[in-house]
């Protein structure tokens, strides 16, 4: 590992976190909105539809907003490493990882969705 005194400091370290929350902060905000009203499509379901869709929306929602949160803790992550040369591969690691968790958790929440 580095040392902190003998790793110089990378001046571009600043443009991975930045893009990736550019882009995961968007992707998260509209998969929250798909999800918060995805309870509509059911709206003229008959009664055992709605009960499939209800009994299938709690666990999906948790793991929306479970997923959002990574995606969100992978985004600080970026911004807090240090901004050291030697950490350079895993931050351009950890800002692909956000936006990548956002779209595998709106892909796995639509596939645990019983719609009708």
């Amino acid at each position: 590992m580095p040392d902190d005194l003998t790793d110089p400091r990378d001046s571009r370290a600043w443009i991975a976190p930045l893009v990736s929350t550019l882009v995961t902060l968007p992707l998260a905000f509209f998969a929250l909105v798909t999800g918060g009203l995805s309870p509509m499509a059911c709206d003229s379901c008959s009664e055992a539809d709605s009960d499939r869709f209800d009994a299938s929306f709690g666990p999906a929602w948790t793991l929306l907003c479970c997923g959002l949160a990574l995606s969100l803790i992978l985004l600080v992550a970026a911004w807090a490493l240090p901004w050291r040369q030697g950490n350079a591969a895993r931050r351009v690691l950890i800002t692909v990882l956000a936006p990548a968790t956002v779209l595998l958790t709106s892909v796995t929440f639509a596939a645990l969705l019983d719609t009708p």
